[in-house]
């Protein structure tokens, strides 16, 4: 399975960025998949999850700004990120697995990752 991101860059706080990721190498329709960050000197983090079924879920600190969304047609998982702040800045990953991936969680035992998009929140 590979994971690619796109969408990273630099946004002045209150801005907006969509990061995609496209999914290839497989035909298995039901992964759960998941958005992490690695902010500077913090360890990885699930910022927000999609499950098969598109049941979603967030951290605090995200809820009412992000938003996880998939289209399975296109093999392609998105977060929207509205309202941006300069603690936002970080490395986005997406990941995916065959059980579930819990926000919040450190994803040590996901086997899919993408190698990661920059996202700058800077004035």
């Amino acid at each position: 399975v590979q994971l690619v991101e796109s969408g990273g860059g630099l946004v002045q706080p209150g801005g907006s960025l969509r990061l995609s990721c496209a999914r290839s190498g497989s035909t298995y329709s039901g992964y759960h998949m998941g958005w992490f960050r690695q902010r500077p000197g913090k360890e990885r983090k699930c910022v927000a999850a999609i499950q098969s079924d598109g049941t979603t879920s967030y951290i605090d600190s995200v809820k009412g700004r992000f938003t996880i969304s998939k289209d399975n047609a296109k093999n392609t998982l998105y977060l929207q990120m509205d309202s941006l702040k300069a603690e936002d800045t970080a490395i986005y990953y997406c990941a995916a697995d065959i059980v579930s991936v819990d926000a919040g969680s450190f994803g040590l035992s996901i086997p899919y990752w993408g190698r990661g998009t920059q996202v700058t929140v800077s004035s």
